[in-house]
């Protein structure tokens, strides 16, 4: 398959006292996102879209919330993962399409910084990210925080600087002479005799 997407999704409620991290940013506002680490709920819907569309689990697959070592964590950690599992899996990301759900503050003015910070964590150009914000109206969800995140990726090129083993070894006898050296080299496997066709003490 050349192609996957991935669909990710996050919700955290408002809680006074911490600082409001979205994006990968920390934005002016009196209230942040409660969660067990920085509560990013932008970069965690993008990092479960990515580990969704390899097939790779979710966030908490891989960063248990219980898990004292993510307490106050960086969510830029876990978008990291999620583009390791992306080139374990040969991938690459096409564009990235967000869209956050709040009531404050306004997203807006600071999109571009925004969409700036996840292109530079993602290691992508700025117009493959797109950011959208929407006011949750009469839903009732004015101290929460709610991230919607699509993903489209490809299949990675091969770097044409590298041959695969098959156009290196020309025959099936070589390819298997290189798998006895490794296995005999590395894990002390002693190299197979192969019996003559004929008895050589019988020439005449």
């Amino acid at each position: 398959m050349s192609t996957r997407i991935g669909f990710g999704w996050d919700s955290h409620a408002f809680k006074p006292g911490v600082p409001l991290r979205i994006g990968g940013l920390t934005l002016d506002h009196p209230e942040g996102l409660a969660g067990h680490s920085d509560g990013d709920v932008l970069l965690h819907a993008i990092t479960d879209a990515l580990l969704g569309a390899v097939a790779a689990g979710d966030i908490g697959s891989f960063f248990p919330p219980g898990d004292p070592r993510w307490k106050d964590a960086d969510s830029a950690i876990f978008l990291n993962l999620a583009l390791e599992e992306l080139d374990h899996a040969g991938y690459s990301i096409v564009n990235v399409d967000t869209s956050l759900v709040l009531a404050a503050p306004k997203i807006s003015p600071i999109a571009g910084e925004m969409r700036a910070r996840v292109a530079d964590l993602l290691n992508i150009p700025i117009d493959r990210v797109s950011i959208k914000a929407k006011t949750p109206e009469g839903l009732g969800l004015d101290h929460v925080a709610q991230c919607h995140a699509v993903v489209l990726l490809e299949r990675a090129e091969k770097s044409n600087g590298l041959k695969s083993m098959s156009d290196v070894i020309e025959s099936q006898r070589q390819l298997e002479d290189v798998v006895e050296d490794l296995l005999s080299s590395v894990h002390g496997v002693p190299k197979r005799r192969v019996a003559p066709a004929f008895d050589t003490d019988d020439i005449t």
